[in-house]
């Protein structure tokens, strides 16, 4: 995401517009990734993602104060993207660790209790 949030900044000018369409098919393909014992890392790691690609597009200012005002502005004003891209990367998930969970189930069957007749 840094890196996307440094070709924003060089070719559309800092657009925190297109920073976030950006943002949802790398949340995508972030859940399609990911090995199947990590699910649980990609909807955690996204939004500190969202915030560290921010950095090169935020606007400068004057000092540390000047640059956290900003991402902090930048999160607020662009939270829709950032939730939707975490919903993108937990939805994929979900239906990995459900094909998954069928997979497993199809393989393994559990036999059938017998039943007891008197």
């Amino acid at each position: 995401m840094c890196a996307l949030g440094s070709l924003d900044s060089l070719l559309f000018g800092a657009s925190l517009t297109v920073y976030g369409v950006l943002f949802l098919p790398v949340s995508v393909l972030t859940g399609l990734w990911v090995r199947p014992g990590d699910l649980l890392a990609p909807p955690v790691a996204m939004p500190i993602a969202f915030a560290v690609g921010l950095l090169p597009v935020i606007e400068d200012g004057d000092g540390l104060g000047a640059r956290l005002m900003g991402l902090v502005t930048a999160l607020a004003t662009e939270a829709g993207w950032l939730y939707a891209g975490t919903l993108a990367a937990a939805v994929t998930i979900l239906v990995r660790g459900v094909r998954r969970a069928t997979a497993r189930r199809r393989a393994n069957p559990r036999p059938r209790p017998r039943i007891r007749r008197r």
